[in-house]
């Protein structure tokens, strides 16, 4: 296998462990092969699913005391051995399909935001942050083409105080979309865009406001797209921004 040198330091490299020289050389290797690309992101995948699974839902002290005293309270019948068995026993499948389900579905497009800003923080600690460098949108639009399948529309910045970096390729979920970087007042957002169809959660409009992340985020649905826009900048210039690509596209 023609990577396979590469492969066996690609845990370290994904744990930051390597010389900063090993890592440069690294970025540069992971964004042009595509199979360790995609290694990497199911490496990635593969520890944040272990991650996840650590955080179940625990019931705390008091909503175990409230179930306790309401079975407390009320009159115990006698029930059968075996038909005691097969109620706790439905109880038990119906409980844990609607809390799998609920906890896995929350979990899962918690995992999407995580991994959202995982990219913004990981591209922008890159030597080389982006594979097109230009401020004018008619050389950054074009140079995806052939890269994606799908087209997008970037938005005009004049009288704005926007200004574009560059792009570069990213991967979601194992699927190819674009990621843009934007400067605003000396903050570094990144604009995410992905096919919508393509991406195994399906996010909704009531579940898009992730609250534990350290950035201001934003995202949509529009054309059968999906965009995320994250960074440290303020939640003002991060509705602005998105705004301007909603009007572009």
């Amino acid at each position: 296998m023609v990577c396979e040198p590469w492969n066996a330091k690609l845990d370290v490299y994904l744990d930051g462990e390597l010389p900063e020289a090993e890592m440069r050389t690294f970025d540069v290797h992971v964004r042009n092969c595509p199979s360790c690309s995609v290694d990497a992101l199911t490496r990635v995948q593969t520890k944040r699913a272990i991650q996840g699974a650590g955080r179940r839902f625990v019931p705390t002290t008091e909503f175990r005391r409230r179930v306790q005293r309401g079975i407390a309270s009320k009159p115990r019948r006698s029930l059968g051995l075996g038909r005691m068995f097969a109620v706790a026993a439905a109880v038990i499948l119906v409980v844990g399909a609607v809390t799998s389900t609920y906890v896995g579905t929350r979990a899962n497009k918690g995992q999407v935001f995580s991994e959202i800003a995982d990219l913004h923080v990981t591209t922008l600690a890159s030597s080389s942050p982006v594979d097109v460098i230009s401020t004018d949108r008619h050389t950054v639009k074009p140079w995806f083409q052939g890269k994606i399948p799908f087209a997008f529309n970037l938005p005009e910045l004049q009288n704005s105080e926007f200004s574009l970096l560059g792009g570069r390729m990213t991967y979601l979920d194992q699927t190819p979309g674009a990621h843009l970087i934007y400067d605003v007042r000396k903050h570094h957002i990144s604009v995410f865009v992905f096919q919508e169809q393509s991406l195994r959660v399906k996010l909704d409009e009531n579940s898009l406001s992730p609250k534990n992340l350290p950035f201001n985020m934003e995202t949509w649905s529009q054309g059968r797209l999906r965009y995320f826009v994250i960074g440290d900048a303020s939640a003002a210039d991060i509705d602005s921004l998105a705004k301007l690509f909603k009007g572009a596209s």
